[in-house]
């Protein structure tokens, strides 16, 4: 009895339900009470387009001689930045040299002019401008010339140099100092090094950043070789040198500087360069240098 009930009561249809299903079957829409249901069963308004508009619309439409005046104005756009700009969709342009030789070429090494094929690589320069001002360097965009003819924007970053000391004990251990750098923010551990001051050169800046770093004086300090940092878009020149005969003094590092110095075994040193613990770049160049000229002394 109890279950006959039950399917009595789940097949019951409210009042609205029932009158619902009457009123479809004679194809008309029940009156919907409900606030809810209303907001739920109401079809979306359909707005006809006003013919006022469409009338100032179709007056706003550009003759012909407007159409062709824009369309030379952006014809002229695009021709100005595909001068300014060099994507790597290199052009073949008449006269011009080939951007590549071909196939690579088994050759020795050839230097500054000795090359004949380098002046065809070369950019010329037409004008420079400084684009930024900074405490320590500038950024100035250059216009150049490039070597199809066309012209290129470059941003350089003019660096006044700067130093790095492989300074070596007679223990045979090398100075390195910790420091923070905010541009990788994290602490890195590298040679003494320093910029260059207007005017100074750079075997008295080596000696002047060896003791302000780490507060050793040197005896001896021999020139290793330069290198250029990042010459994809600055100009900056490390200049590294080998300190021996060192004699501790006192540090006296810059009012901005927070450093820690420590004395680590060359071989160390290279195991962490090797394996990428190391990963400045003047302290890498140093300290390969320093093991190449080790084991030729060896070898010696």
């Amino acid at each position: 009895m109890t279950e006959k009930k039950n399917a009595e009561f789940l097949t019951k249809k409210e009042p609205f339900e029932a009158e619902k299903d009457s009123l479809e079957h004679k194809g008309e829409q029940p009156e919907i009470k409900d606030e809810q249901d209303a907001h739920l069963e109401c079809e979306p308004e359909i707005v006809e387009p006003d013919a006022d508009k469409n009338d100032a619309s179709a007056q706003a439409v550009l003759s012909a001689e407007d159409k062709s005046a824009i369309s030379g104005a952006v014809s002229d756009l695009r021709a100005a930045a595909e001068l300014l700009t060099y994507d790597g969709d290199r052009k073949t342009v008449a006269g011009a040299a080939p951007h590549m030789s071909g196939m690579p070429v088994e050759r020795e090494l050839v230097f500054g002019n000795d090359d004949p094929r380098d002046a065809a690589l070369a950019e010329k320069p037409i004008s420079e401008d400084v684009a930024w001002t900074g405490r320590i360097f500038n950024v100035n965009r250059l216009r150049v010339e490039l070597p199809d003819g066309r012209v290129a924007l470059r941003d350089v970053v003019r660096h006044p140099g700067a130093v790095a000391v492989v300074a070596l004990t007679d223990e045979g251990r090398i100075c390195l100092v910790r420091q923070y750098r905010t541009a990788i923010d994290r602490v890195t551990i590298e040679l003494p090094a320093g910029k260059l001051d207007p005017g100074e050169d750079p075997l008295d800046c080596a000696h002047r950043e060896l003791l302000e770093e780490t507060g050793m004086q040197a005896e001896k300090m021999a020139f290793l070789t330069s290198i250029a940092t990042s010459d994809g878009f600055t100009d900056e020149i490390i200049h590294i040198y080998m300190a021996t005969g060192l004699t501790f003094v006192g540090s006296d590092p810059d009012a901005d500087e927070f450093i820690n110095v420590d004395l680590v075994e060359v071989s160390e040193l290279i195991d962490a360069v090797l394996d990428g613990r190391i990963e400045d770049a003047k302290t890498v160049v140093g300290a390969l240098l320093c093991d190449s000229i080790s084991r030729r002394l060896q070898a010696s």
